[in-house]
């Protein structure tokens, strides 16, 4: 590591300052993204600036409708919630999921999201549940969110403030993890919603992060069961090959977190 100086606002009007004042500033909130990178000298933020001290950024609201989440909001108090699991089930199942039990108390679903990290698990459930990504400036849907791989359409200094998530009709989560990183080597969130349209995420194998894969959502939109995919394959040519698995690998797994989280609609099936 290297001299950094860290700052812990309590308003977002103070943070702003902050990062508009301040040389080479990053916002930090938990961190498992930011502080990995700045270990391996990856990212060199002079000033930190923690965001989790502010009171408006961590709540849960959940309503008939949808379900609105703080960004500081840490990973095991969503996965905890009752009201999240009675509204929409595979968001709470899939942070519980998340790394092991002391990122879940520190991570937050803010810091997920900002950074869209390529095996992140949030930018799934942002993506497949169609949620809207309020900032201390504006709302962004979540097709118009996730850009590239660590992108996002946030603009520097922008805030996450909450996101909001529409109550689908149901909803299911599939991961593939690393069994030493626990990361996804490959994940599906499926989602059929009210108005009756199914939205297919996939997060740990894009080479340019989360995205929908469309032929599967047209398929189960014909036939919703898990041999609905059984034929489709999505393209190697845009999934990511590592030391851990192949593109070619993690289009199968692709097509089996599909197929899975089909059959466990209303809750999550980790591998």
């Amino acid at each position: 590591m290297y001299q950094t100086t860290y700052h812990r606002p309590k308003t977002i009007a103070e943070a702003v300052s902050l990062y508009s004042s301040l040389e080479e500033p990053a916002y930090l909130s938990g961190g498992h993204t930011l502080l990995p990178a700045m270990k391996g000298r990856l990212a060199a933020p002079a000033n930190l600036i923690d965001l989790r001290a502010i009171p408006e950024l961590s709540g849960i609201e959940v309503r008939p409708d949808g379900v609105v989440i703080g960004a500081a909001t840490p990973h095991a108090v969503v996965a905890a919630s009752a009201e999240i699991k009675a509204a929409i089930p595979a968001l709470a199942g899939l942070a519980g999921s998340i790394a092991d039990v002391q990122v879940r108390h520190v991570g937050t679903i803010g810091g997920s999201v900002a950074n869209n990290d390529p095996a992140a698990d949030y930018p799934a459930a942002v993506l497949g549940l169609a949620g809207t990504v309020h900032t201390d400036r504006r709302s962004i849907p979540a097709d118009e969110y996730f850009t590239d791989l660590y992108s996002t359409a946030l603009e520097p200094g922008e805030i996450v403030v909450r996101i909001e998530f529409p109550v689908p009709e149901s909803a299911g989560y599939a991961k593939f993890r690393n069994p030493a990183s626990r990361y996804a080597l490959a994940a599906a969130f499926v989602a059929r919603h009210r108005d009756g349209s199914i939205r297919v995420a996939v997060t740990g194998a894009g080479s340019s992060g989360v995205f929908r894969w469309a032929e599967a959502e047209s398929a189960l939109q014909a036939r919703f069961e898990p041999a609905a995919v059984e034929a489709l394959l999505p393209d190697p040519g845009g999934l990511m090959s590592d030391m851990h698995a192949s593109a070619e690998y993690r289009a199968h797994l692709v097509r089996a977190m599909t197929k899975r989280a089909v059959a466990c609609m209303g809750g999550v099936d980790i591998s």
